[in-house]
């Protein structure tokens, strides 16, 4: 019974510490309850819509997650990765392999009915991330509302999303850049707990690993781990097959992805580093070893989902999702 209780308690200080982490965030723009009059039913629409997918495609979840992350690193947090039409965001390599478009359509058209020309798609984005971790068994947090919709989509400026071969220090600056400190791209990095990446983006590191050559294998992939590996993506096999970037536990949200690192086991090249690097092995070890990773995650969410927002009368609120008004 006491642990029960310490158990609520604990959960109960969480929310209130994820409350106050929304809270700070009020002077970027944001704020939590932005549709508590307008349209009231916003968070049910999208939670249902989210959960209903996510039944029948339980893909969805990583892809949603991963799709604000690649919409907030460009421009914002405005949903220009939506918009469809040549040269777009959308089309540009690191977005190709995006899924979970019709959940945000699906969502808008009901919020649409509901209270039309209120809701922002950047909005529906941003809940509907939050929603697909807590599927995962994830962490909840509060979202504060009120982004508009960009009018500006295009596939060039995409070129400094962070990328699989990135060293930690060029993470850090990309992050930087964008107000995310060194430990808001650990944490967010722990996203890949549920996601997963083609094998072409690190089956190089398992046949002829460049930084050493002559078809030498990375020496800090775990030996144990290399025949799992290399079947999951045999070396003249289908570089488009999806592996998950957890193995532990890939459909679960958790520390996983973390324990992994530490073991040799991580998947991107990006990812290994931040256990080979000084200055986020450090962090990697708080994850493991008390540091909350929900609740720095859902701070680090918060933070990430409030880059560059458009709020007043910037932008728009489109009517439909993947085109402007």
């Amino acid at each position: 019974m006491a642990s029960g209780h310490s158990s609520h308690i604990l959960i109960l200080f969480t929310f209130l510490l994820l409350a106050l982490s929304a809270s700070l965030v009020h002077g970027q723009g944001t704020r939590v309850g932005f549709y508590s009059a307008a349209c009231p039913r916003v968070e049910s629409i999208v939670r249902s819509t989210v959960q209903s997918h996510f039944r029948s495609n339980p893909t969805v979840a990583p892809g949603l997650l991963r799709m604000l992350f690649h919409d907030c690193f460009v421009k914002g947090c405005d949903a220009s990765i939506l918009i469809s039409g040549s040269n777009t965001e959308r089309t540009a390599g690191p977005n190709l392999l995006l899924r979970g478009y019709e959940v945000i359509d699906d969502a808008k058209t009901q919020l649409e009915a509901a209270c039309p020309g209120i809701v922002s798609c950047a909005d529906i984005l941003a809940l509907a991330a939050r929603d697909s971790v807590v599927l995962t068994n994830g962490p909840s947090w509060v979202v504060p509302l009120g982004r508009r919709d960009g009018r500006v989509s295009l596939a060039s400026d995409t070129a400094n999303l962070p990328a699989f071969t990135d060293s930690v220090d060029v993470q850090k600056q990309k992050f930087s850049a964008l107000g995310l400190n060194t430990q808001d791209l650990v944490a967010l990095a722990g996203g890949h707990t549920i996601g997963t990446s083609a094998c072409r983006f690190f089956q190089y590191r398992m046949y002829n690993f460049t930084r050493v050559g002559n078809g030498a294998v990375d020496p800090s992939i775990d030996p144990s781990f290399l025949p799992q590996l290399r079947a999951l993506c045999p070396q003249n096999g289908d570089d488009s097959k999806r592996v998950a970037l957890d193995t532990g536990s890939p459909n679960r949200f958790d520390t996983s992805y973390f324990t992994n690192l530490r073991n040799g086991r991580g998947i991107l090249e990006s990812d290994k580093m931040l256990w080979t690097d000084a200055s986020t092995k450090t962090i990697v070890q708080r994850f493991l070893t008390g540091l909350s990773f929900n609740l720095e995650f859902g701070k680090s969410m918060i933070k990430m989902s409030n880059i560059g927002v458009k709020i007043g009368n910037a932008g728009e609120i489109r009517k439909i999702c993947s085109k402007i008004n």
